[in-house]
């Protein structure tokens, strides 16, 4: 069995982005040579996530809205983990995005359902945050 590590690096400058990562999963894919497995895609950062979904402009929209109803960020003094800091919000984002999705490899592509693409989610800007891609299989 193979094993594969790498490491996305992502610096959005604004607070919060949704960033369409398969290309870069897909290319970690065809540089490992793994064919049957399974791909681990983890963010690395406990105000940032990686989900899947459909890469349509209107569902991000959707999502930005429906976060911040259900964990505004503002007022940031609603919030006990502000103490020095304003990103409660983006803890309880990341919470509901999720941390990680894990997608099949069938014949060396990743086995997705129609319109399924992985996604970078970001809920505190402005720094340098990390994803992990960890591929196994043979």
């Amino acid at each position: 069995m193979k094993s594969f590590r790498k490491e996305l690096w992502f610096h959005v400058p604004t607070r919060r982005a949704f960033v369409n990562i398969t290309r870069q999963v897909s290319e970690f894919l065809l540089e490992c040579g793994v064919r049957e497995g399974l791909i681990l895609v983890n963010a690395m950062h406990i105000t940032a996530s990686v989900f899947i979904n459909d890469d349509e402009p209107g569902l991000h929209h959707d999502y930005e809205q429906w976060l911040e109803d259900l964990a505004p960020h503002e007022p940031v003094s609603r919030y006990r983990h502000n103490a020095g800091e304003d990103n409660a919000d983006a803890h309880l984002k990341r919470q509901i995005m999720g941390r990680e999705v894990v997608v099949a490899i069938s014949n060396g592509r990743m086995d997705f359902g129609p319109w399924e693409q992985i996604f970078y989610g970001e809920f505190d800007g402005g720094r340098q945050k990390r994803v992990l891609v960890k591929i196994i299989g043979e």
